[in-house]
């Protein structure tokens, strides 16, 4: 027995010291152990295949160390993103933890929420520290780092004041971009140089002047300092930066023009990126014909404010071939608006970018013929005409993202497109004048996840292979068309995010062929002939933050299936024939709009509303809910929108509402309200621009950036080519209808939170106008009319400043008319008709010189232009001689005619008056006959 346990020790011991000459020497073996304990301090799981058993004991071959063949000693250690675990805080690290590794030459940190080093690091080996995306506030002391040449910051909390005495100016590649580096470019980066790759992107720089510094770099290869909030003009210096590849200066504020000269003597330029910028003026894209290195080229987002010529009188070819080619919102060839001819003669491209351009002429599906590799294909928002024609037996089989929207593309999609790109992850053909059915070949993308063909002319039922056969689709836009037919009844759009078939012809119950789209977050519906029930299965999915069935043919009532909808940000059932209440169960906490008019829904507004914290729009107009506004109304405070018309709500309007200080529009007309109008009203923010509500104008709107799959190598990550493209509709997600100017008006999108009013006409509202609400100075549409009210328009109406339309008709107001009323510069709309008014009418200037006589009439003693009553006072009448008998008798006769007159009038008038107090049937009779008639003359 022991010498069967001598063996196995000898053994045990040729084992270890096979793999300790074989592998990793013992002290960097405890470092690593030691760096995982450090790591993952308090409680941290990362690195557990380090370590293990005896056998394990070569660190050389665990993961993220590499050794070197020959010594087996540790040149390169990841650690990246081990602390990003939940529960592990910020991290300070002991830096002697890293003195073992006498030959590392390789270090990354990033992404660990390190906030920096106890001691000095001392490795003399190490060329590259990575500690990218963590918290540090101050640059680590490089003096004990002799052979460091690259060094990665991005994404820490580091200021200007922090490079200075830290070793830098052995450095060649420098990476600060988003840091807090703000102002000036910092001095001391000018003299490093040694520098050939620097990156100063997303800061807060702003000094045009201190770019000048830059350009003593002389050596530099790699120039990004985009995203910042450079202002001014480009320095002339940059042409000194003779051995420059890479100029990235995009998503600044440079201004003026884009000098020719600037990259004559640049070479060895590989990518320029200018776009979103302020430039204007003219450029001559010929002046880079020269560059025969040139692979990426962008320029754009400029507001449309800059002229770029890319053709020339001499027929000059250029010497590069481009990979990337974005050239987006510009006024792109003068009037000939013609597609860049050069392109012609590009034969390597990936990414073609030229959308909204105003581009003439015929879909230049000649690219993807030229160019086999072409990846990426935007040409939205341009005039191209024609139909979309391939080549016979095309395939394209490298395209991945094709957009033509906004055009004027016209016939009928390839019926076999899907065998043409089928690898399309994005097609968006949206807003042209396509006609006949969907391609069934559609059906045939497997990895298609975007779908746009809103917006055209488009008939037919919707393929069953579409359902089945578009596996990864995540957003399928089919919006304002003409497709019918049903409901799917089944689908295996296990991905789908988005729905949205609204604005067709679809009919027939809303089947349940969704059930397998777990992750469903928009169902679009809408405009429609949907019949039948609400469908229970909606609240199936617990994702949805949007949910749009409004202008179908639903009845029923709200199903309570909806009550698991705890997500949902937006409802909308408004044109349906929906009864009884909301469910009590609803879960409306995240709710941000809900709209619910025109529909058949009874009883008290409903307690399941009150105290939403993130409600901005609650439409119940046009439906039949009794009762009085409830006190809680005015817990709503996110509030923008109430719009309770068209109702038979009743009693006073409560001081509650004073307390919706956000409210930017407010309908409580075509009910019963009595009593006065609150003064407190002008403590409401009607008309003031809400930042808040102008970005959170609906959630129906969201955008993806497409990486393009196309690589720039750089030391300084600036191969970012992000396509922009946008999924769906643009804010069409927050609408109101608000009546303005003797119409209703659809207010959305970015204009909705620019709308601003209050309507508080056919009620039965008494006492005066509340001269507070002259305080509203920013309110656009004021409308009191058809109520009981009496009093003067008051004098401070004069100040509603931003006012357009003012409808005070149809009340029992007296005086005269404000005179300082026509410095109301912007009242478009305005009448006092059917009044007491009197005295003279304001002076016929500005605004008020528009007014016609209709704007007031019904007011007998108004008088002035443009009524044809004169303000002047009854002129004397002129003598005349002693009338003589005829006259004498004619006088005798009229007067006897009026007395006689009047007295039969009189008989007449107390005897029907007698005749209706002893019968009460006529009595009543006649009341509802007048009723009915003065509403018919009120509208």
């Amino acid at each position: 027995m022991g010498a069967v346990t001598s063996g196995s020790f000898l053994w045990l011991l040729l084992v270890v010291g096979y793999y300790g000459c074989l592998g990793c020497l013992e002290d960097e073996r405890v470092g690593l152990l030691n760096l995982k304990a450090s790591v993952n301090h308090p409680k941290g799981t990362a690195l557990s295949y380090w370590g293990g058993n005896i056998i394990a004991t070569n660190c050389c071959r665990w993961e993220r160390v590499t050794c070197e063949n020959k010594t087996n000693r540790v040149i390169q250690l990841d650690l990246s993103y081990i602390r990003f675990q939940r529960g592990l805080g910020q991290w300070y690290m002991n830096a002697s933890l890293l003195l073992p590794f006498h030959q590392l030459q390789i270090l990354d940190l990033s992404g660990n929420k390190l906030t920096g080093f106890q001691g000095l690091l001392r490795l003399k080996k190490l060329r590259v520290l990575d500690v990218r995306e963590n918290g540090l506030t101050t640059i680590p002391v490089l003096s004990a780092l002799p052979s460091l040449k690259v060094l990665y910051l991005e994404w820490n909390h580091i200021n200007s004041s922090q490079l200075r005495g830290r070793y830098l100016s052995k450095l060649e590649v420098l990476d600060l971009s988003g840091n807090s580096l703000m102002g000036s470019v910092p001095s001391i980066i000018g003299t490093l140089n040694r520098l050939k790759s620097l990156s100063l992107r997303s800061n807060n720089l702003n000094d045009s002047l201190s770019i000048e510094g830059l350009c003593k770099l002389s050596d530099l290869e790699e120039l990004d300092i985009s995203g910042n909030g450079i202002d001014g003009n480009l320095p002339p210096c940059f042409n000194n930066l003779k051995s420059l590849r890479t100029l990235d200066l995009s998503r600044n504020n440079f201004k003026g023009t884009i000098p020719s000269s600037l990259f004559s003597s640049l070479k060895l330029l590989q990518y320029i990126s200018l776009s979103h910028n302020s430039f204007e003026g003219s450029f001559d894209f010929t002046s880079l014909f020269n560059l025969s290195k040139l692979e990426v080229f962008e320029l754009g987002g400029n507001n449309k404010n800059l002229k770029v010529e890319t053709e020339n009188s001499t027929s000059q070819l250029p010497l590069f071939q481009l990979r990337v080619f974005r050239l987006f919102e510009c006024v792109l060839n003068g009037e000939s608006r013609v597609i860049p001819i050069f392109l012609s003669n590009q034969y390597e491209l990936r990414v073609v970018d030229l959308r909204n351009n105003g581009i003439i002429g015929d879909i230049p599906t000649w690219l993807l013929i030229n160019n086999p590799k072409l990846e990426s294909f935007h040409l939205s928002g341009n005039q191209l005409r024609g139909p979309l024609a391939f080549e016979l037996n095309a395939k394209h089989a490298y395209m991945t993202h094709f957009d033509i929207s906004s055009n004027l593309i016209q016939g009928e999609i390839p019926p076999d497109i899907g065998s043409i790109l089928p690898n399309l992850q994005a097609l968006k053909m949206s807003r042209n004048a396509l006609h006949g059915n969907f391609p069934t070949s559609i059906g045939d993308m497997k990895i298609l996840w975007l779908l746009d063909l809103s917006n055209n002319n488009l008939s037919g039922l919707l393929p069953q292979h579409l359902f089945r056969g578009c596996i990864s689709l995540e957003s399928l836009i089919l919006s304002n068309n003409n497709f019918d037919g049903n409901f799917p009844a089944e689908s295996n759009l296990t991905s789908l995010s988005y729905l949205f078939l609204d604005n067709n012809s679809f009919s027939g119950k809303i089947s349940r062929g969704l059930l397998k789209s777990s992750a469903l977050e928009m169902l679009d519906l809408g405009k429609n002939s949907f019949s039948g029930q609400i469908p229970d299965w909606i609240g199936n999915f617990p994702r949805l933050i949007s949910v749009v069935l409004s202008k179908n043919h639903l009845e029923g009532v709200i199903p309570t299936g909806f009550c698991q909808l705890g997500e949902l940000q937006l409802l909308d059932l408004s044109s349906n024939k929906v009864g009884m209440s909301i469910p009590p169960c609803f879960n409306l906490s995240n709710m941000r709009f809900l709209y619910l008019q025109s529909n058949e829904l009874t009883g008290d507004i409903p307690n399941v509303l009150s105290g939403l914290p993130s409600l901005f729009i609650l439409d119940l107009k046009d439906n039949k809910f009794w009762g009085t506004i409830p006190p809680w109304i005015g817990s709503l405070t996110s509030l923008r929108v109430l719009l309770l018309r068209g109702n038979e709500l009743h009693g006073s309007i409560p001081f509650d509402l004073c307390r919706l200080r956000s409210i930017k529009m407010m309908d409580l007309s075509h009910n019963n309200f009595s009593g006065s109008i609150p003064p407190c009203l002008n403590n409401l923010s009607f008309g003031a621009l809400d930042r808040m509500f102008l970005t959170t104008a609906g959630p129906a709107s969201w955008q993806a950036l497409i990486l393009a799959t196309y690589s720039y190598e750089s030391q300084i990550s600036v191969n970012h080519l992000f396509i922009e493209v946008q999924s769906g509709p643009s804010n069409e997600g927050a609408k109101v209808e608000f009546a303005t100017k003797w119409r209703f008006e659809s207010y959305e999108g970015k204009v909705l939170p620019m709308m601003s009013g209050m309507d508080l006409s056919w009620n039965n509202l008494t006492g005066s106008i509340p001269p507070e609400l002259g305080d509203l100075s920013e309110i656009q549409s004021i409308n009191l009319s058809a109520n009981h009210l009496t009093g003067s328009v008051p004098e401070t109406f004069s100040n509603l400043k931003a006012i357009e339309s003012l409808d005070l008709s149809h009340n029992m107001l007296i005086g005269q008319i404000p005179p300082r009323m026509i410095e109301l510069n912007n009242l478009a709309v305005f009448t006092v008709a059917y009044n007491d008014l009197s005295g003279k009418l304001p002076e016929r200037k500005a605004q008020f010189a528009t007014f016609e006589e209709s704007s007031y009439e019904g007011n007998p003693l108004l008088c002035g232009l443009p009524l044809n009553r004169s303000c002047s006072p009854a002129r004397a009448a002129p003598k005349t001689p002693p009338a003589n008998s005829d006259n004498e008798e004619k006088e005798s006769w009229e007067v006897s005619f009026l007395w006689s007159f009047g007295g039969s009038f009189g008989v007449a008038f107390f005897g029907i008056i007698a005749f209706l107090y002893f019968n009460s049937y006529y009595r009543e009779l006649l009341f509802y006959f007048i009723a009915k008639n003065l509403t018919f003359l009120r509208l």
